[in-house]
């Protein structure tokens, strides 16, 4: 009947040719049902990786925002410890100036810790905090203006904070601290031109006035970082903030 098929005896029967033709038949069925099973388990593969890649996503969402949450806690935990022994240390006053400001043993160095921690942004705020304990301290503070108050208070003390521009430096503390002051001071003497100046007495020298503003300030300040940079300096103390620092910021 042809190459594939033969008659006899009348059964049908399949040739050589026709063996071959069904065992490629039968193999290109199964390759083809293999290739649509291998589709089908690819896709649901596919479906799986896309599933866990969300999951994976939404894992690492989680634990960022766990960690931006611990880390938080920590910042505000330390920042809030930092604040109180400033404000503890304020009132163990070495000088006591006539006109306000004093020689404290080390309040500035723990204000200025927070952004040595942390960075600018919440050193700035944790002085701005300081500055309001400060202000009502002993039952508040001398009041000429609300000017003379964010000079003498809200910017001397968030200048503070500027310690955190160095958080990142060699030598990032004594840097920090340094620059601190020195603007915590600026302002204080900008503050006693600007306002305490027309309320000295009558008697006072007039060629003073340029020059006592920044003897006044700086003095006091000045006294201050020498005897904090001395205890910073010392080995021992030195290595503990640094390990205060990566305890703090782990």
């Amino acid at each position: 009947m042809s190459k594939f098929v033969t008659f006899e005896d009348g059964y049908y029967f399949l040739t050589q040719p026709g063996m071959i033709a069904l065992l490629v038949i039968c193999l290109i069925l199964v390759l083809a049902l293999a290739l649509v099973r291998t589709k089908s388990e690819l896709k649901e593969v596919k479906s799986d990786l896309k599933a866990n890649k969300k999951q994976i996503k939404a894992d690492q969402k989680q634990l960022k925002e766990e960690t931006k949450r611990r880390i938080s806690t920590k910042q505000t935990v330390f920042s809030a410890v930092a604040l109180a022994l400033a404000f503890l240390l304020s009132y163990v006053k070495l000088i006591d100036m006539p006109f306000g400001g004093s020689v404290t043993l080390c309040s500035m160095l723990f204000v200025t810790l927070i952004g040595y921690w942390y960075g600018p942004v919440i050193g700035v705020m944790s002085g701005l905090a300081y500055s309001l304990l400060q202000l009502f301290q002993d039952g508040g503070a001398w009041m000429l203006s609300p000017m003379q108050v964010l000079f003498d208070y809200v910017f001397a003390f968030a200048a503070l904070g500027f310690s955190g521009f160095f958080c990142k430096s060699k030598n990032g503390l004594l840097k920090g601290y340094l620059v601190a002051v020195f603007f915590r001071a600026l302002f204080n003497t900008l503050g006693g031109y600007f306002f305490w100046m027309d309320s000295m007495p009558e008697e006072f020298p007039a060629s003073l006035a340029f020059i006592y503003p920044v003897v006044y300030n700086y003095g006091f300040v000045i006294v201050e970082a020498l005897i904090t940079v001395v205890i910073i300096s010392i080995p021992a103390v030195k290595a503990a903030m640094k390990r205060v620092k990566a305890l703090a910021s782990e």
